[in-house]
């Protein structure tokens, strides 16, 4: 390696550390590394910004879905909507504790696939120990499972968890490929992850006929406190929906839908200076999780250096060389090491390297753009970096954001959750997820190729 790669390699292998290890906060880490490669010289700034033929700049679809949908999501958070939810679920079923875990484990789990899992964690977590405390039980038998199925969820859909909005703006693939090729794996999973919740719960919690009583008695009418702006909300997501849906026949891009429907809602708001149960004049832009959006932006900078020096076209030749080339072997490999990664350390990061590395294994076999990225042997890396980074994230307690936060909020309420006791709610479910990942994978992609299909040999066609 030359100089100026091990010079970038030293910064981004730095920031990596230090967004792990959670020394400094991420995004100051992340515009640091980013700066220090602009300085340095290691690439220059149109390139880093705009991108070019081979190199991939900052991802402004990335930064401007998510723009759209924290403003979505974070102006229906002040209707009541995920709590009213969450109480009727528990009502539905006669506030069986299992059963609400289950309940609530679908409720989450459908919410992520379409909106932002660390506010769904959020608004669904309150309510969670309400219901513990009525029912006079431990709450983490109840949080955890709750964002074990959230991150479940957001696998299966573009905008359900932050790689996947990534790999689709990379790869090209639209709302309808995902709902094609990463629900089928998800709803398999989740079936069984509300099986092995049940199974393995249904004994080691009880409660009293008193205590269930208690939350049947709970008024799900009093959680909306804007029916009016619950109603435009519906709506402006409806169409949202829609517009995810058929964005590929329309040619617009998920983030002109996202900045659509935020827009839409804006308007709808009128000027009312209050919303919801905020107090005092109602500012929208505060749904925004500006820290966030800089975070990926200084990302982007640093990954792109890393193209453009060539250190991720060697990480890439690497991986061919341990694997032979084999597709089956590749595939196997990223789909375990972006599960084992993801649980270890933060998936964005990996995944913004991933998709570099993949996007150069596809200019190598088949040429850049969309009809690349759906070549027969290019495919499988990129639904296995797909599912094991988003599903890898339940494998510990700093896996995601949404874990992250789900302990915090868990030892808030004074039930701390220890690293192990994670482990034992997540690395079951990890495994049987990736598991079946791996036979989705195969019956999906790997079956159809011809025996020892190689990248090597594809190299040249």
């Amino acid at each position: 390696m030359s100089s100026a790669q091990l010079l970038a390699t030293f910064i981004f292998l730095g920031a990596y550390v230090l967004i792990a290890i959670e020394v400094f906060d991420k995004t100051r880490v992340a515009l640091a590394g980013a700066a220090l490669m602009l300085v340095l010289r290691l690439i220059e700034q149109h390139t880093a910004f705009h991108g070019t033929h081979d190199v991939p700049g900052v991802d402004w679809n990335t930064i401007f879905l998510l723009i759209g949908m924290m403003i979505v999501v974070g102006v229906t958070r002040h209707t009541g909507l995920f709590q009213w939810i969450a109480i009727r679920s528990a009502k539905l079923v006669r506030a069986h504790p299992v059963g609400i875990i289950v309940a609530l484990s679908v409720i989450t789990a459908v919410v992520s696939a379409f909106l932002d899992n660390v506010t769904t964690v959020l608004l669904v977590a309150p309510v969670v120990f309400v219901i513990a405390r009525a029912l006079e039980t431990d709450p983490v038998p109840f949080i955890i499972p709750v964002s074990l199925a959230s991150n479940i969820g957001g696998t299966a859909t573009l905008i359900g968890h932050p790689p996947n909005i990534m790999i689709a703006s990379a790869a090209g693939f639209t709302f309808g490929d995902f709902l094609r090729y990463d629900t089928p794996p998800t709803l398999a999973i989740l079936v069984l992850f509300c099986v092995m919740a049940w199974a393995g719960l249904s004994r080691r919690i009880r409660v009293s006929s008193q205590a269930r009583a208690r939350v049947m008695a709970f008024d799900e009418a009093e959680a909306i406190r804007d029916p009016v702006l619950l109603r435009k909300c519906l709506f402006v997501i409806g169409l949202a929906l829609v517009g995810f849906v058929v964005h590929g026949p329309l040619h617009l891009e998920p983030a002109t839908i996202a900045l659509a429907a935020a827009a839409l809602l804006l308007l709808l708001l009128g000027r009312r200076p209050r919303v919801g149960d905020s107090e005092g004049e109602y500012h929208w832009y505060h749904e925004v999780e500006w820290g966030v959006i800089f975070f990926f932006v200084g990302l982007f900078v640093m990954v792109a250096g890393l193209v453009e020096l060539g250190v991720v076209k060697l990480l890439g030749q690497f991986l061919v060389q341990v694997t032979g080339g084999n597709v089956v072997a590749l595939t196997l490999l990223i789909l375990w090491f972006s599960a084992f990664a993801a649980g270890m350390m933060d998936n964005i990061p990996f995944v913004a390297t991933m998709n570099a590395l993949i996007l150069g294994l596809q200019r190598m076999v088949a040429g850049p753009g969309v009809e690349g990225s759906r070549d027969p042997l290019i495919m499988p890396l990129w639904w296995a970096l797909s599912l094991g980074a988003c599903l890898g994230a339940n494998f510990t307690a700093i896996g995601s954001a949404t874990n992250i936060v789900s302990v915090s909020l868990a030892a808030r309420d004074g039930h701390p959750v220890s690293f192990a006791r994670f482990l034992k709610y997540g690395v079951p479910v990890t495994l049987m997820s990736i598991m079946v990942a791996m036979g989705y994978l195969w019956f999906a992609f790997l079956r159809h190729l011809p025996p020892g299909a190689s990248l090597l040999a594809a190299g040249g066609r």
